[in-house]
């Protein structure tokens, strides 16, 4: 009796321990399923009403200020070391940087970004960052078209309130063993970029910021040469899970059940998401990483690099950012004056 009581109470206990395990794997109801494909192919998105009110709320926009006149005065005629707005006039100037301001850095004000007392000072870091930010956004709206459409982008976008958006990545170093113990291979850390999964836990370094080959799967059976090693084909899907992560969908949003490598027969957010892929890879390596020798420490990651882009930095857990509000209707300073 003395023996069988801690045993019983102790099964009770691993009982409690594996019920909260198994609860801690499930999402909380009511899910609801939406088909989006053909019956019987399981081509159907999963959303919980739940979820989707948390993220209307979280993906709300400001405000647009009234639109400010064209005419007067330019505003490099009146203000000086002014590299990116200087066509503007005076007034839409003033507009745009108060509405910048509160995208950015609504806490520190003007001076998140320049220096007190001397506007025109390139001292503060900072500025020299919003001046190569603003021409990348401008150089978005103009050239990338094919990913954000008549949409656009703004600052808000990405930042939210915050001087550093709060979906970023950087270099992540390795961890392990080293010499001939060193096979891991970047993998079964249960990394947060790629949804807690065993899978390689830096997808973005080769696929986002180099130009790394993502179709892995041969067109044949059998195929003869250029045989793809099982390691891409696990970093892929890294990859793969992050932009589900980043999007709030599954992989039938973009892929069809039956043949995931098929263009022909797969949607057409996947076109999409071909051309948000390569835009990345345009503003982390062309925009965001020559930045890195003007940021301190601690705007930078483990291996010294910058702060970069990956899908989740716009999107935000929502397959379209903001719920696809046209907020760069209301802001015709962030396109190129040939748009304008």
């Amino acid at each position: 009796m003395k023996i069988r009581f801690p045993l019983a109470l102790a099964a009770v206990f691993l009982a409690f321990l594996g019920t909260v395990f198994v609860l801690q794997a499930f999402e909380r109801p009511p899910p609801v399923s939406v088909q989006q494909g053909f019956r019987g192919t399981g081509m159907v998105g999963v959303t919980n009403p739940r979820r989707d009110a948390e993220l209307v709320a979280r993906n709300q926009v400001p405000a647009a200020p009234e639109a400010a006149g064209t005419d007067g005065d330019r505003a490099s005629s009146i203000y000086d070391n002014l590299q990116v707005f200087g066509d503007l006039s005076v007034e839409q100037f003033g507009r745009i940087m108060q509405a910048m301001t509160e995208w950015v850095s609504p806490a520190e004000g003007c001076n998140g970004c320049h220096v007190e007392g001397d506007f025109a000072s390139d001292d503060n870091y900072r500025k020299r960052v919003a001046r190569r930010m603003v021409q990348m956004v401008r150089h978005i709206n103009a050239d990338w078209a094919n990913h954000v459409q008549q949409t656009g982008v703004t600052c808000y976008t990405c930042h939210r309130g915050n001087l550093v958006p709060q979906q970023v990545w950087a270099t992540a170093p390795e961890h392990g063993a080293r010499g001939m113990a060193a096979s891991a291979d970047r993998q079964n850390l249960a990394a947060p970029a790629v949804g807690l999964t065993s899978l390689p836990y830096d997808p973005f370094s080769r696929y986002l910021a180099q130009d790394g080959n993502i179709r892995v799967q041969s067109a044949a059976a059998l195929a003869p040469g250029g045989v793809r090693p099982i390691q891409d084909a696990e970093s892929v899907y890294g990859l793969m899970v992050h932009i589900s992560e980043a999007l709030g969908v599954n992989c039938t949003f973009c892929h069809n059940s039956r043949a995931f490598s098929s263009w022909a027969e797969s949607h057409p957010p996947r076109l999409t998401a071909w051309h948000g892929i390569r835009m990345v890879r345009d503003v982390n390596v062309n925009y965001i990483e020559p930045l890195r020798d003007i940021l301190p420490a601690n705007r930078r990651g483990p291996m010294g690099d910058a702060l970069q882009a990956n899908c989740a930095t716009c999107h935000q857990g929502v397959n379209r950012p903001l719920l696809g509000a046209p907020m760069l209707r209301d802001y015709p300073e962030l396109r190129p004056a040939a748009a304008r």
